[in-house]
This record gives C-alpha cells, sequence and structure tokens, in this order.
C-alpha cells in the first residue's frame, strides 16, 4: 500500500506493530506455574473437605497394644464406645496408638483455615492502614513509626507472647501470626498509594470535591489489588510455617488437635526409630508451602506489567 504523506505510513507501520496483548486473566491461565500450584491446593483443599471420609478412624482414637507400628502395619483401635476395631495404619501409628495417616489427613484442614484466615485478616487491616498512612499525610509519620516497632520484634516471638497471655486457641493462634504480618502489608499499600495519588485522574477527582473515602474506594483501592493478591499467597505460606513451628514448639494448637506440626512434635522423641511420624506431616507441609509458593511467583510473573511485558 502507497501512502502519499509519509506520517500516514509512519502511522500504519506503528498500528501494525503493535501486538494485542492478552488479558491479565488469560496470562493467569496460561502460566504453568499458576496451573501446578493451583492443582495442589486444589487438591489440599479436597483432601480437607473430604477428610471425614479419607481418614480411616477418628485422630482422637488410641490404643497401647497398637502404639509405634510402622507403615503399613495392623493394629487393634478401640473405640469411644468400647468396640475394637482391626486396623491397617497407613502411615504408622505414633506412641499413643494414633493412626498417622488419620491425623495428617484431618491436619489439612487446620494449615488451609490457619494460613487463609491470616493472609485475610493481614490484608484487611494492612489495607486500611496503608490507606490512611499513603492519602492522609497527616496520619502517616505516627501509624508508620507504629509499624517500624512491630516489625522489629521477631514474628516468631510475637506469636509465642500472645499465644501465651490469650492460650492455645485455634482464633488465638490465628491472630497471633497476623499481626507481625501486618506493617508488611501496610509498608506495601503505603508505597502504592503514594504513587497513585499523583496519578491525574485522582488530582480530577480532588479537584471535583470527592469525598475522601470515595476517592480511596473506587480510583485508589482497585489498582493495588494485583500486588496484594501475590502478597497474600506468600502471607498464607508463612502462616501455616508459623502454625506448624508453634506447635511443634509446644505453644500453639493443643496437642489433642491434630496438626502437621503436633504430629511432628511428639515423634521428634523417637525420630531415629520412628521417622514416619516427622516424615509424612513434613512431607505435606512441605508440599502445601511450595504449592503456596509457587502460585505466588506464577501470580507475580503474569500481575505485575513488568514481568508479564518481559514473558
Amino acid at each position: 500500500m502507497q501512502f502519499d504523506n509519509p506520517r500516514d505510513e509512519a502511522l500504519s507501520v506503528e498500528a501494525a506493530s503493535v501486538v494485542e496483548q492478552p488479558s491479565a486473566w488469560a496470562r493467569v491461565r496460561r502460566n504453568g506455574a499458576v496451573r501446578a500450584g493451583g492443582a495442589v491446593l486444589a487438591l489440599l483443599v479436597l483432601v480437607a473437605i473430604a477428610a471425614p471420609w479419607l481418614g480411616t478412624v477418628d485422630p482422637s482414637l488410641f490404643d497401647p497394644a497398637s502404639r509405634d507400628l510402622r507403615p503399613g502395619m495392623s493394629g487393634e483401635i478401640t473405640t469411644l464406645d468400647g468396640d475394637t476395631l482391626q486396623h491397617v495404619f497407613w502411615m504408622g501409628s505414633d506412641s499413643f496408638g494414633r493412626d498417622v495417616y488419620s491425623r495428617v489427613i484431618y491436619g489439612t484442614r487446620v494449615s488451609l483455615v490457619v494460613g487463609l484466615s491470616t493472609a485475610v485478616i493481614a490484608l484487611a487491616f494492612g489495607i486500611v492502614f496503608g490507606l490512611v498512612a499513603g492519602y492522609l499525610r497527616w496520619v502517616d509519620g505516627l501509624l508508620m513509626r507504629v509499624m517500624d516497632g512491630v516489625m522489629s520484634i521477631p514474628a516468631i516471638l510475637i506469636a509465642i507472647a500472645l499465644v501465651a497471655m490469650w492460650g492455645g486457641t485455634l482464633a488465638t493462634v490465628v491472630f497471633a501470626i497476623a499481626i507481625p504480618e501486618i506493617p508488611r502489608v501496610t509498608r506495601l499499600v503505603r508505597s502504592l498509594v503514594l504513587t497513585i495519588r499523583e496519578e491525574p485522574y485522582v488530582e480530577a477527582a480532588v479537584s471535583l470535591g470527592t469525598p475522601t473515602p470515595l476517592i480511596m474506594a473506587r480510583h485508589i483501592l482497585p489498582n493495588t489489588i494485583a500486588p496484594l493478591i501475590v502478597q497474600g499467597t506468600f502471607i498464607c505460606a508463612s502462616g501455616i510455617l508459623v502454625e506448624a513451628i508453634l506447635s511443634f514448639l509446644g505453644v500453639g494448637l493443643p496437642p489433642d488437635i491434630p496438626t502437621w506440626g503436633n504430629v511432628m512434635a511428639e515423634g521428634r522423641a523417637q525420630f531415629s526409630e520412628y521417622p514416619h511420624n516427622i516424615f509424612f506431616p513434613g512431607l505435606f507441609l512441605a508440599a502445601t508451602v511450595l504449592a503456596v509458593n509457587i502460585l505466588g511467583d506464577g501470580l507475580r510473573d503474569t500481575l505485575d506489567p513488568k514481568m508479564a511485558k518481559r514473558g
């Protein structure tokens, strides 16, 4: 095609060079890390939901005659009604004669609940504090100094102190793990808000007299969603790990609640002779944290505009 005007030819070449970029959702679906991490997490969610059917017996049932059995061995389980059942311990039994397989399956529920709840609480408070600190400058100095003070204390020490004061309930453990994560989310949101608030569309909304809460909710918050989704996945993985650490140290959930940390804590004294008590819950813990981190890496690669353009 011939052009009489060189400017028209240049515009045509520029238009032809523009390649239609796929949507964010399309990039997410094509990303291998997102598919792999999401598939493992979906499987774990199904395991948690179907724990009453997948678990062969109640995880709290025990029989001293069947303690310290190796994986695949058979033994007896005495039910709460006094009945004795012949049972195959697919992952062995612990020193109390409890089925490690059932305890690991039910522990999936606790770990996922703790991880997701920690991420939701940390994101909820972090978004509010970050929006306020980034947009209202007169609050920024005081609020961020408080957040710096919280970040100066190791997260595990804060969690141990809060659980020791409030008791080892599920709600206490979740809040104790979420509180140290709030400053990190706050700093992320604040840095994003400081950039977004200088955009022309925000300045136009201010000049039109739009109320501050409406500006935050309509113009600023939607532009922070993508980085927060990625941050939420890493908080979820960290929450699962910290809960296992607290339970392993004996300052988390009570020992009668089946968690991966509790199962490993009960088997550490006999690890050299019966490593299955630590190996199987540790395997589930590692797979879960790895899947969440892989999912977070994939989301970062697809939702970050620079990474998406590079890919």
